[in-house]
């Protein structure tokens, strides 16, 4: 697949490209040099590896080279990181495996419990991406879907409301809320009066989800704000940090 996408960019290339890889805030130095090696067998000349959530920062604008602390949670597909950033680094950072997928196969789970009915993952997203909420709406929606009823094995279209979405989705979204406390609170107090007085930013595909913000704010009395174009926060970070790579030279390991 890499080395698909490397053609795909650089086409016949005489010289063999440097290449920058995003990977979560907590993996091994085995799995780092994994990723290294698979890179390096793919064509690559040189790699570097940067951590999602300080690629996130660089692709959602902050400046991520004062001595202020920003903390960034990026909910991506399969990993939601949080990281404490100052000074171009990670200060303090955790990766859980609760995401955008998880929020899906909360749905599943819902569903099949609820209304013995099987549906799939796709289906599952529509609900997430339509009417999915982890806090309370103003006015509740409503969605028809089909799945396949478990005791008689045929097809059956259900009505689900955005009221069961919350309840379907609370669960994983408080993990990731209790994750950020859990940072904030090893967070060095003078970083932690910066992320009090400027908020934290959400970035990812998976902080999209309706009211994960309001959520987050209302439990941990911080501002919080969505970055924009934020599904494609991480990959504008990761150009411009190599883009920048001098700057970032300590940050970005080969």
């Amino acid at each position: 697949m890499l080395k698909h996408f490397i053609s795909k960019i650089c086409g016949k290339f005489l010289f063999a490209p440097r290449i920058m890889i995003c990977i979560p805030s907590q993996v091994t130095e085995v799995e780092k040099k994994a990723v290294i090696d698979a890179a390096s067998q793919a064509g690559a000349r040189k790699v570097y590896l940067i951590e999602e959530p300080i690629a996130a920062a660089i692709g959602a604008g902050i400046d991520i080279s004062k001595p202020c602390g920003n903390m960034v949670v990026d909910i991506g597909g399969g990993t939601t990181d949080i990281a404490v950033i100052s000074l171009g680094g990670s200060v303090v950072s955790t990766s859980l495996k609760i995401a955008g997928d998880k929020f899906d196969e909360a749905i599943v789970k819902y569903i099949k419990k609820r209304y013995n009915i099987m549906i799939g993952e796709r289906t599952a997203e529509d609900l997430k991406v339509n009417i999915g909420c982890v806090f309370p709406k103003i006015q509740d929606t409503e969605m028809n879907i089909r799945g396949r009823d478990l005791i008689t094995g045929l097809p059956k279209t259900i009505n689900i409301h955005s009221s069961e979405m919350l309840q379907a989705l609370i669960e994983p979204a408080m993990m990731i809320v209790d994750s950020v406390h859990s940072v904030l609170e090893r967070t060095p107090p003078e970083l932690a009066a910066d992320i009090s007085d400027k908020g934290i930013y959400m970035t990812g595909g998976g902080c999209l989800v309706d009211g994960l913000d309001k959520l987050l704010q209302e439990k941990l009395g911080i501002n919080v704000m969505i970055a924009q174009d934020t599904v494609s926060c991480v990959a504008l970070g990761t150009g411009k940090a190599l883009d920048n790579l001098d700057a970032l030279e300590g940050k970005a390991r080969k």
